[in-house]
């Protein structure tokens, strides 16, 4: 079989058992937050942390919540790092640096997962599975929760209520990641993922000393890594190491598993809002994009010229030859199409064009299917925009979903668009600008501009992927960067709870015959095409200079 047909099978594969999870995670996600019941587990959560899970809140007391919460976690896992050195299950590993333990504990709170050590050599068991993977759990559910908050700005009207956070955060993590978490657990470890608390053993000789390797628990903390979309991995090499992604099956489980929820929250936005077809219309959208992208780094990963390629089928350097081209592709344009950040291949030896795949991926906004929460609602912003554009060139007041888009709502949408390209392109041209951050390069020329640039998209959009050439384990790179993430994390569901608030108080418009369809194709195309022209009059000059400039000089 050659590995062209390889990769289309394994997609095709994909598909259908994303197709057969639609409409039950769909449903089922959307009887979750319609519920009024609470279980008893939940209530024992709501009594030991003092909150009424019955008391609805307008936009501000949301947005409140969000931010404690995640505060009090930014606090937490900070601390956890820096006593490190003093608890039981370290596997004798110090305590974290305070610079590298402000960027960790920033980048899992913000659901971004961007690591500047190496796993296997720097966190033990109780940061590992007490610290890290409970941040991967709760980070997701607040995504989903700020996605819900916004569905309801939709779905209701002359109420500023969104619902309750805690409530919808507790349901996030006990009624939907912790039951898909733990039946994934049990396939991953089927297929070969490790689950222990072992400590660090050697396994043999490698070039003249010996090799040393952990256990822990892998496949538990590997399977909300993919299904909160986050991206952290149990050790340095990420998806492309053994114990983490063992072959095939756990490889197409595992894109699977980045890809379920975001597309499935479509499906949970048209029942909630009272049209099936308005999720169908989003749903078109973000699989357009994502398999445009897909069919975009296959080609480029086979179709390099020269010696090497010829030899290898393609673009073998730095991807791992269980998994191959197609796979590797297939999991990376997943992985940076969404939050997720996981890799099962070296990013930074992707050709010059699929490289810069993966980072326009990141700056459309992560919104195809984007990540676990935030795609659904970033989308769902960019649809606004849409609409906004539409009635400019009618002249006509645009309205999405019987909802007026005023002044006060597009400068809502359009302060959530403008921080993190803000972010990114500051960022980037403060790096480029310092002897310091330059000097973290391993690369010159357009490659190492696209390794600065690589790293602050995926800081700010809370992808968590890197082009690996560039050392950000300094104290510049650790700061900076674990702002951007606080900054791309939070600043985003600001103008999104206010743009719910705002659109929860007003009065459905009625429809009318000049009403913009937006459940129709028509309206999947205007998305598609507003989605990537304010992308590329954003990005284009910052991508001109890096990716594209390699790709052509390739």
């Amino acid at each position: 079989m050659s590995p062209v047909l390889a990769g289309v099978l394994q997609l095709l594969a994909l598909i259908v058992a994303l197709g057969l999870s639609y409409r039950p995670l769909g449903d089922y996600m959307a009887r979750v937050y319609f519920s009024e019941k609470h279980y008893k587990a939940e209530k024992w959560i709501y009594k030991s942390i003092g909150a009424n899970p019955d008391t609805e809140m307008r936009w501000p007391a949301y947005l409140r919540g969000v931010l404690a919460f995640s505060a009090v976690s930014v606090l937490f896992l900070y601390l956890l790092q820096r006593v490190q050195g003093s608890l039981p299950g370290s596997l004798g590993f110090v305590s974290i640096d305070p610079d590298q333990a402000f960027n960790t504990a920033a980048s899992f709170v913000a659901n971004t997962n961007w690591q500047s050590y190496y796993g296997e050599q720097a966190m033990g068991h109780v940061v590992q599975t007490g610290g890290l993977a409970v941040q991967n759990f709760v980070s997701a559910a607040v995504g989903i929760a700020v996605a819900v908050a916004l569905v309801r700005g939709f779905a209701r009207s002359r109420t500023g209520e969104l619902g309750n956070f805690w409530s919808d955060l507790v349901r996030g993590v006990v009624r939907i990641l912790l039951p898909i978490s733990v039946i994934g657990a049990l396939v991953l470890v089927a297929c070969g993922a490790i689950q222990n608390f072992a400590g660090i053993h050697e396994v043999g000789q490698f070039m003249g000393g010996s090799q040393q390797w952990n256990g822990g628990a892998v496949a538990s903390q590997e399977v909300i890594k993919e299904l909160g979309t986050n991206g952290g991995g149990y050790f340095n090499a990420n998806s492309a190491h053994p114990f983490e992604n063992p072959n095939g099956l756990s490889n197409l489980f595992e894109i699977y598993l980045i890809l379920v929820i975001p597309f499935a929250l479509t499906r949970t936005f048209g029942r909630m809002v009272g049209s099936l077809k308005q999720g169908y219309a989003i749903l078109g959208t973000m699989a357009t994009i994502w398999l445009v992208f897909t069919g975009l780094m296959l080609w480029t990963e086979f179709a390099g010229k020269g010696p090497a390629f010829e030899l290898a089928g393609g673009a073998m350097e730095g991807k791992e030859t269980r998994f191959g081209i197609s796979a590797s592709a297939i999991f990376s344009v997943a992985t940076t199409l969404t939050s997720t950040g996981a890799v099962n291949s070296f990013h930074s030896s992707n050709t010059g064009f699929g490289g810069g795949i993966n980072l326009l991926g990141m700056q459309l906004g992560e919104i195809a299917p984007g990540g676990v929460g935030s795609g659904l609602y970033g989308m769902l912003i960019m649809a606004v925009i849409a609409v906004f554009i539409a009635g400019l060139m009618v002249g006509r007041t645009p309205e999405y979903l019987g909802k007026k888009i005023g002044t006060r709502e597009i400068k809502f949408a359009a302060c959530y668009i403008l921080v993190t390209p803000a972010l990114v392109l500051g960022f980037t041209a403060v790096a480029m600008a310092l002897d310091t951050p330059s000097n973290s390069m391993t690369n010159s020329g357009a490659h190492g501009f696209s390794e600065i640039l690589y790293a602050y998209t995926s800081g700010a959009n809370n992808n968590g992927s890197a082009f690996a050439g560039l050392n950000a384990d300094t104290q510049w790179f650790n700061s900076t960067i674990g702002i951007a993430m606080l900054l791309g994390r939070f600043l985003p569901m600001v103008f999104v709870l206010a743009l719910a608030g705002s659109l929860a108080e007003q009065t459905p418009v009625p429809e009318t015959a000049g009403t913009l369809r937006t459940e129709k194709p028509l309206f999947t195309g205007l998305l598609v095409g507003t989605i990537l022209i304010i992308t590329g009059l954003t990005y284009f000059p910052a991508l001109a200079l890096g990716p594209l400039a390699e790709g052509l000089a390739a």
